[in-house]
């Protein structure tokens, strides 16, 4: 019988990623999500997501629309599947995002062509917090004792 509890066991991560490029990806609310650095300027970001229905949206952090958008997915969104498919693995983010047909893509070209979505104005604020957020505890000195914020995970 298997033990019921609360913490889901995590699995490895599917391979060695480096955050230069794509310092953020989860998968979140039925959505690949993320920010992507901008290939021009070192102060510029890009807020990107796609979601299981197809539907992408791709912004600077100042709600700047991306001028790869033309359509489809741009260059950031396939970098942030990317990545995605390196952190979680490929059969994850495919049954994630609902393209379970077949064997897992291999990259995000493959798998960004297996849904049908068009494109979403969405304010960048949550998704960039969440960032912020992010980059916020990884800035913690590591010490012992409990982080407050983080007091709910399981010991």
């Amino acid at each position: 019988m298997r033990e019921r509890a609360s913490v889901v066991e995590g699995g490895r991560p599917a391979g060695r990623r480096t955050v230069k490029d794509v310092p953020f990806v989860e998968l979140s609310g039925g959505r690949v999500q993320g920010v992507v650095s901008s290939g021009s300027d070192v102060e510029r970001v890009y807020v990107s997501f796609v979601e299981s229905g197809g539907g992408y949206s791709c912004c600077t952090n100042n709600n700047r629309p991306c001028g790869g958008l033309r359509g489809a997915p741009c260059k950031h969104i396939h970098e942030l599947v990317d990545e995605a498919i390196l952190q979680f693995g490929a059969a994850r983010v495919a049954a994630y995002l609902g393209v379970a047909d077949g064997p897992p893509p291999e990259d995000a070209r493959t798998l960004l062509g297996g849904l049908r979505g068009d494109e979403r104005k969405e304010s960048p604020g949550v998704v960039f917090s969440r960032f912020l957020s992010y980059l916020r505890y990884c800035e913690l000195q590591a010490r012992p004792g409990t982080v407050l914020e983080m007091g709910w995970f399981a010991p």
